[in-house]
């Protein structure tokens, strides 16, 4: 077992003694794409702590040749399928985390090329009869050990868009990056003979240059179109009631911290870490980790970038915001409105998105108060003054204080008439928004 080449299934044997909800008909999915052209490179994106390398170590211990597996699966969904024992442990994996291989990296300049070289390493290690081979781009590797072998190779790529996040202003290291994906996944007689499919995952959908992605032959799942893919995004509703039975947790406190994600396929979507953190605690509460990510965004919204502050009063309010995603070119730099920062944030997790409406909102109370506590500087004075107000009237509402409660919407009254927050339809300063947010929020 190597580090790149068939890295074993001893990560996803470790992931198995924790708690564990199946996921592994996923891997149907995948075998159903096996050798098809096209259709057999899948990119599927998710938000930070949604399984994302939980999925990657399974596919990784599932066709991975050099292991037996079958006391990982035999009872899981997967071994009830037809496929299950055609593809177990049949092919050499090829398992890139890009996240670990770029935070390792001396000098990120030479990331593309390093990589290309550490591959190739192993693969002559495996192959001694290309020992001598003198050869640099992984691509040409690849084909000339399938000619001799006749075998085919699977590739998983962890966090493919690692590069985009640790070297988002280092536009000719991205260019070099996706030249070298092209030329590893471009469809073609050389890359239908060398590899049987492909699976790559990460926060971002594949980059795109204008309207066009950079990688074609990718068959694509966002968080914005997850398409057949949607009960793998998170934990359905099913799969959480069935660990608050197990572990006798109350459905209704879990589905009010960690649900809110929706799909056309699923219309229940939990977050997987909060959800396994909470029934490890035994206790609810806000498991969403500080993200670099979002802290990037905070000086657009502070400036009001294109409406982007009003368009997060309203949230915050309990409102959905109509948005168009097609103008996001998948990165961290290239915004123009601010359409194209609230896409990053679906992606990112922090907001939910209604395709049907095109509107996003908060999906739920822990990502609320994830905002709330974002907005604590002194940037954001107005915000927070309206949160206060929220918890306030709410709080004077069980308290059945009549007094304390019409003094409260007075205030609001007249903020809604205070230059601050302007425009009525835009701020949403009013009963109906505190009232909203309240229950999005869990403030009872």
């Amino acid at each position: 077992m190597g580090e790149y080449l068939n890295p074993g299934n001893d990560a996803f044997h470790s992931i198995r003694k924790g708690i564990y909800v199946d996921k592994t008909d996923l891997i149907d999915y995948i075998n159903s794409t096996i050798n098809i052209t096209p259709g057999r490179f899948t990119s599927f994106s998710r938000p930070r702590r949604f399984g994302k390398s939980f999925a990657a170590k399974m596919l990784c211990a599932y066709y991975d040749k050099s292991c037996d597996s079958h006391l990982l699966f035999d009872d899981l969904v997967i071994s009830q399928k037809d496929s299950y024992e055609t593809y177990l442990n049949k092919f050499d994996v090829i398992y890139i985390d890009m996240i670990r291989f770029v935070s390792n990296c001396a000098d990120k300049k030479n990331v593309v090329k390093d990589l290309q070289s550490r591959v190739i390493r192993e693969l002559k290690a495996v192959y001694p009869e290309f020992k001598d081979f003198d050869e640099t781009v992984l691509p040409y590797v690849l084909s000339a050990i399938v000619e001799r072998t006749k075998e085919k190779f699977i590739i998983i790529i962890d966090e493919w868009d690692a590069l985009f996040r640790e070297a988002k202003n280092d536009l000719d290291l991205q260019e070099e990056y996706v030249q070298f994906l092209r030329g590893l996944f471009k469809g073609g007689p050389a890359t239908d003979k060398t590899i049987a499919a492909a699976y790559m995952t990460g926060i971002l959908p594949i980059k795109k240059y204008g309207t066009q992605s950079a990688l074609t032959d990718f068959k694509e799942f966002t968080m914005t179109k997850p398409a057949k893919l949607a009960k793998y995004v998170g934990f359905t509703e099913q799969e959480v009631k069935t660990l608050c039975r197990k572990y006798h947790m109350d459905f209704e406190s879990m589905s009010l911290w960690y649900d809110g994600y929706s799909f056309s396929r699923v219309q229940h979507v939990y977050s997987p870490n909060s959800v396994m953190n909470a029934v490890m605690n035994e206790e609810f509460g806000n498991y969403w980790t500080d993200s670099e990510s979002y802290d990037s965004l905070k000086d657009y919204i502070s400036m009001n970038f294109d409406g982007l502050k009003d368009a997060v009063i309203a949230m915050l309010g309990g409102k959905s915001v109509r948005i168009r995603i097609g103008t996001f070119q998948n990165d961290f730099t290239s915004f123009k409105s601010k359409d194209d920062v609230l896409t990053l944030l679906v992606h990112l997790g922090y907001l939910g998105y209604d395709a049907v409406e095109r509107k996003v909102f908060i999906p739920n109370k822990e990502v609320s108060e994830a905002f709330a506590d974002s907005v604590s500087g002194d940037k954001w004075e107005d915000v927070a003054e309206l949160l206060q107000d929220s918890e306030e009237l709410l709080d004077a509402t069980i308290r059945g204080d009549c007094v304390a409660v019409a003094d409260a919407l007075e205030k609001v009254h007249s903020l809604n008439k205070s230059e601050r927050c302007g425009n009525e339809e835009t701020f949403l300063c009013d009963r109906e928004s505190l009232t909203a947010f309240g229950v999005r929020s869990g403030i009872r």
